[in-house]
C-alpha cells in the first residue's frame, strides 16, 4: 500500500511538468462564422462533403458552413426533433436543464455531432443525456440506449453535477460504436455498441473515470488551477481524440481503454492577445480530425474577443510533423 501511495504522488508531482513538453500545433487559418441563430458553436463534424456544425441554443437545426471564403456562412437544415427518452437521470438534474433552457434557449442542449460513413448524423443532448440520429433521409430519431449506461456513468462518479454531463460524441465509420465524454467533476470516457436497434455496453461501458485539477497553460491570464475536462471528441483512423478545453490541447487515446497516447497544445496561438477573451476557462468546443490537420471550434458564450469578434470562430491547426499516428 505504502509503494502505492508513494509511485501516486510521484505521478502527481510529475504532471506539472510534462505539461511544458506537448508539441505546440501551428494555426494555419481562422474563420468567422456568420449567420448562426443562436451563435454558441458546440460541435463539429465532417460529413456529407462538407463541415457542420450544432449550437447548444437551437433544437431544431444543425448548420452546414460554406467555406469558400474567409468568413463562413452558416446554411441551416432544419428539423423537428421528438420528445426525447427518459434518460435515467435524477429529477433534480433534469429540472434545473428544463429552468436554465428557459433563460437562455436550447432545451435540448446539443454538445456535439458526429458523422458515420453512410452520412448520417448524431447529435449528443446534454440535458438528456441522449443521442439523437439525423439521417440522410427520414426524420430524426434517438438512439435507443439501455439504461445501465447512465446507471454505470453515474456509479463511477460522472453525471453527478448539473452543467457537466455528456459534452462531446464520436461514432466509428461503420456506425456501430458510440463514444461519449462526460465533461467535468469527473471527466471520462463511455461507450456503447449497437446491437440490433439497441445501443448497449458490452462488458462495460465506463472506459475512463477521472477527477483533479491541472493547471491552465502560461499563456493564460492569470493562469491557475481548473477541473480536467473534455470538451469534445473525434473519432480518426482508429483512434480517439479528446478535446481538452481548459488545458488547451489534443490528446490521442487508445479507443478500447480511453489511455492517452500522445497530446499537443494549441496554446501557443490560441492564446495570442487579440485572440483572447475575459472568460477565465478554455472556450474550445468543437473537434474534427483529419489527415492534413484539425479544426477547433469556439463556444464563446456570446462574449466578445480582444479584437471586438462576438460571432463563433473555428481554427484551422495543421497536423503535427509525422502526422497524428507518430509517437515521441
Amino acid at each position: 500500500m505504502i509503494r502505492l501511495l508513494v509511485a501516486a504522488c510521484l505521478a502527481l508531482v510529475a504532471l506539472p511538468s510534462l505539461a511544458g513538453n506537448w508539441p505546440e500545433l501551428k494555426l494555419q487559418s481562422e474563420h468567422v462564422i456568420d449567420g448562426m441563430r443562436g451563435g454558441n458553436l458546440s460541435g463539429l463534424a465532417a460529413c456529407r462533403g462538407g463541415l457542420w456544425g450544432v449550437s447548444d441554443r437551437d433544437d431544431d437545426r444543425i448548420y452546414r458552413f460554406d467555406q469558400q471564403n474567409d468568413l463562413w456562412r452558416a446554411q441551416p437544415l432544419t428539423f423537428t426533433p421528438p420528445a426525447p427518452p427518459e434518460s435515467g437521470l435524477p429529477w433534480g438534474l433534469k429540472s434545473r436543464n428544463w429552468a436554465v433552457s428557459y433563460v437562455r434557449g436550447g432545451e435540448l442542449d446539443y454538445e456535439g455531432i458526429t458523422c458515420d460513413q453512410a452520412g448520417n448524423l448524431y447529435l449528443v443532448s446534454e440535458a438528456h443525456a441522449g443521442v439523437l440520429q439525423v439521417p440522410v433521409e427520414g426524420e430524426p430519431q434517438w438512439l435507443k440506449i439501455d439504461p445501465v449506461m447512465v446507471r454505470q456513468a453515474r456509479a463511477s462518479g460522472m453525471l453527478l453535477n448539473f452543467n457537466a454531463l455528456f459534452e462531446g460524441v464520436a461514432i466509428n465509420p461503420a456506425g456501430d460504436r458510440l463514444w461519449l465524454a462526460a465533461e467535468r467533476e469527473r471527466r471520462g470516457l463511455v461507450a456503447i455498441e449497437r446491437q440490433q436497434s439497441v445501443w448497449t455496453c458490452g462488458r462495460s461501458c465506463v472506459l475512463l473515470s477521472e477527477a483533479g485539477v491541472e493547471m491552465q497553460p502560461a499563456q493564460m491570464p492569470e493562469a491557475r488551477a481548473v477541473s480536467r475536462d473534455f470538451a469534445d471528441l473525434a473519432w480518426f483512423e482508429g483512434k480517439l481524440f479528446t478535446l481538452e478545453r481548459n488545458a488547451y490541447r489534443i490528446c490521442r487515446r487508445d479507443s478500447n481503454s480511453g489511455k492517452v497516447e500522445r497530446c499537443w497544445s494549441f496554446a501557443a496561438d490560441a492564446l495570442q492577445p487579440q485572440r483572447r477573451y475575459k472568460q477565465p476557462f478554455g472556450l474550445a468546443e468543437a473537434l474534427v480530425i483529419d489527415t492534413k490537420g484539425a479544426w477547433i471550434g469556439l463556444d464563446n458564450n456570446n462574449g466578445a474577443r480582444a479584437d471586438g469578434e462576438t460571432r463563433p470562430v473555428v481554427y484551422r491547426f495543421e497536423a503535427p510533423q509525422g502526422g497524428w499516428s507518430a509517437n515521441p
